[in-house]
């Protein structure tokens, strides 16, 4: 039997393109070749540039979750107050890294498929003096997307706090800039809306972090030393680690990429697409676990319909024979639906085979769907672009 070929459509890894797998396919050079030196300072001034960024950005070899331990590391001392606002999963992720710091926590939580509010941060701000406020900006276990640049006017308005925020399902496919937003450090790596194959984290810095950089001297973190990769992202004809050359030209491609495309029109795209996937969705009785105001547009939390019967392995080993690789749920979510990618560089085919796979994979589960019906919602959005 011809052997599907299997769509990664989880919320990271996602599909990469020709032209970025080529750069990755490339003969591989030393990393003082002066061509690869020109191609990596180009990198760091795109990103610097694209995120409006005054201060540095940082490129190395690592996952999100490093440059979320880059970012505390870097800008709180010990025995400062952190208040970690949690849409989920990813954003509790911030609890461990800042508790090993020695840093006093609070943490404000959303319940699943909401987000913290403004209104929330502003409260408890005014109640203490906290100097690092944390926000994830896509929360991957829940779908849900915070108003991470009203919450900035809250902290810039109400304390002196630093505001960090975790981008990784969200840089590259929703719309960040670091001073005209007011964030301070925002984090992100390769594999989610910039389509890159995993291993690069990438983290951005404000006049305000990297000040606070200076105040704290010899850190105790090595490899995540703002000051050691400083003098490589002005020169990187110098050596710290080693960078990872064939990702940094697919970056470089990836960049080259969004440029092309507009980060307008491609924040825009996001939005319509994701908003259109959704109602595919909608249609053939799935939930949306996120609530509207807080729908993220690069990825989605699908909940089974009520009295389906589906079960969830079933369904998901279903839809990756139906050629499409979905991920499960996690926390309150668990068990009682898939999470579905739709960021990144893909194309309308890739939408359309999706959603047609998740019509099939419906059926062979037992629950009974009209084929086309998720396909006519998506279609005909599609045909408006």
């Amino acid at each position: 039997m011809l052997k599907t070929r299997k769509l990664v459509m989880i919320p990271g890894p996602t599909p990469v393109v020709r032209s970025i797998q080529d750069q990755m396919g490339r003969e591989t050079v030393a990393f003082g070749d002066a061509d690869f030196v020109a191609d990596f300072a180009e990198v760091v001034s795109d990103l610097k540039a694209l995120w409006k960024c005054g201060g540095e950005a940082f490129v190395f070899a690592g996952s999100g979750t490093l440059a979320m331990e880059m970012a505390i590391a870097n800008i709180a001392g010990k025995g400062e107050n952190v208040l970690v606002c949690s849409n989920g999963f990813f954003g509790d992720r911030f609890i461990d890294l800042c508790e090993r710091k020695g840093l006093n926590l609070d943490v404000l939580p959303a319940k699943w498929g909401e987000s913290v509010t403004p209104e929330q941060v502003e409260s408890r701000l005014a109640a203490k003096d906290y100097q690092l406020v944390t926000v994830t900006h896509v929360e991957t276990s829940t779908g849900v997307a915070a108003p991470i640049a009203e919450i900035a006017r809250i902290v810039r308005k109400k304390s002196s706090a630093l505001y960090v925020v975790d981008g990784v399902a969200a840089t590259g496919g929703v719309e960040e800039t670091i001073d005209p937003m007011g964030i301070d450090v925002l984090l992100t790596c390769s594999q989610k809306a910039f389509g890159v194959s995993p291993g690069l984290a990438m983290l951005w810095a404000g006049k305000r972090a990297m000040e606070k950089r200076a105040t704290l001297g010899r850190i105790p973190e090595s490899y995540i030393d703002f000051d050691k990769w400083l003098p490589i992202m002005h020169n990187p004809a110098k050596y710290w680690g080693t960078p990872p050359v064939n990702l940094i030209w697919a970056l470089k491609e990836s960049l080259r990429i969004m440029k092309e495309e507009g980060l307008e029109e491609r924040y825009a795209r996001h939005e319509r697409q994701g908003a259109l996937v959704d109602a595919a969705l909608e249609a053939i009785g799935f939930t949306v676990a996120a609530k509207k105001p807080f729908r993220a547009p690069t990825l989605s939390v699908y909940l089974y319909p009520e009295g389906s019967g589906i079960d969830d392995t079933t369904f998901r080993t279903m839809l990756a024979e139906e050629g499409v690789q979905s991920a499960g749920c996690l926390g309150d979510f668990q068990g009682k639906g898939f999470r579905m990618g739709h960021m990144g560089n893909i194309d309308k085919h890739t939408l359309v085979s999706a959603v047609g796979a998740v019509e099939r994979a419906c059926a062979k589960s037992g629950y009974r769907v009209q084929f086309g019906k998720a396909l006519g919602v998506l279609q005909e959005g599609l045909a408006k672009e």
